[in-house]
């Protein structure tokens, strides 16, 4: 069984990834059980900095239909990260000094407990998107031709 709940593909395209960091997360109980049955979405979420502590806003997790009644659940609510004091210290100047932007790139469980992977990035120009998938294709091209099953050109 992997330990990956979810992965934001989009990140690695849109953004040049900087530095990576792990945050854990307060969850309610009914966001935990839909996080084992991989009911998240992290595509077009974000971490914002509020009052010295980070947020994560968008991450989409999806209730399940057996979620208890007397609770009403909020697929995309406002979620604390968890993280040491000098790590969020350090995000924040980099954020506010040096124009980075704070992404979610991953969700998974780590000894029992729901982890985000957040990473300091920097936006791509559209020239650095297409340079980045031809560079791709250039390395898959020259594997196969390694391997010995060169395509016609």
């Amino acid at each position: 069984m992997s330990s990956t709940i979810a992965l934001n593909r989009e990140a690695k395209h849109e953004y040049f990834i900087e530095e990576r960091f792990e945050a854990g997360m307060v969850l309610q109980g009914w966001e935990v059980k839909s996080l084992r049955a991989n009911r998240l979405t992290l595509k077009d979420s974000y971490i914002i900095v509020k009052n010295a502590e980070l947020w994560l806003l968008g991450a989409h997790i999806s209730p399940l239909p057996t979620a208890s009644t007397h609770i009403n659940p909020d697929p995309t609510r406002t979620r604390k990260l968890l993280m040491h004091r000098e790590q969020i210290n350090r995000m924040i100047g980099s954020v506010e000094r040096k124009g980075f932007t704070i992404v979610p790139l991953a969700m998974y469980w780590k000894q029992g407990r729901a982890k985000v992977e957040i990473a300091l990035v920097k936006g791509k120009q559209e020239h650095d998107k297409r340079a980045t998938v031809k560079d791709r294709e250039w390395q898959r091209d020259k594997a196969r031709i390694m391997k010995g099953g060169a395509r016609d050109v």
